[in-house]
């Protein structure tokens, strides 16, 4: 179940909030900062303080405008996300099976066929390709 965002500054405890039930003072979509209360000793705010900086969360209070730049940093870069990077199927995986397919006879690729025909018949005339070395710059030269 997701809370609901609340209209006020995020990390600060707000006067009174239309979320909660009879506009008390305690927030029930924001969490009360514990440096926001003033007989907090020193020892419990840096506990505070230091528990949000291990935890990833904001460590001073911060308005609405700089927690949608603190949400943009702390989500996944696009590049990592699964749905981006799983898009389109793995083709080297699959054109590498269907070789292997193709070369055990469990696969007809009719293009790949027609180009070996191709290759093939040019040799028969004596129009493939020179191997390296035995181009027309290496003849010129003996």
């Amino acid at each position: 179940m997701r809370r609901r965002e609340c209209p006020h500054l995020v990390g600060a405890v707000p006067p009174r909030c239309a979320a909660s039930p009879a506009g008390r003072s305690s927030c029930l979509c924001v969490p009360v900062l514990l440096w926001e209360m003033s007989n907090v000793s020193s020892y419990a705010l840096r506990m505070a303080r230091l528990s949000a900086q291990i935890f990833g969360e904001v460590v001073r209070p911060t308005d609405s405008k700089s927690m949608k730049v603190v949400k943009l940093f702390s989500e996944q870069p696009l590049a990592k996300r699964e749905e981006v990077y799983d898009w389109y199927p793995p083709h080297n995986t699959y054109s590498s099976l269907m070789n292997k397919l193709r070369y055990f006879g469990l696969y007809r690729d009719e293009h790949q066929d027609f180009k070996e025909e191709m290759r093939r018949l040019k040799k028969l005339r004596g129009k493939e390709k020179p191997k390296k070395g035995e181009g027309k710059r290496a003849l010129k030269k003996k």
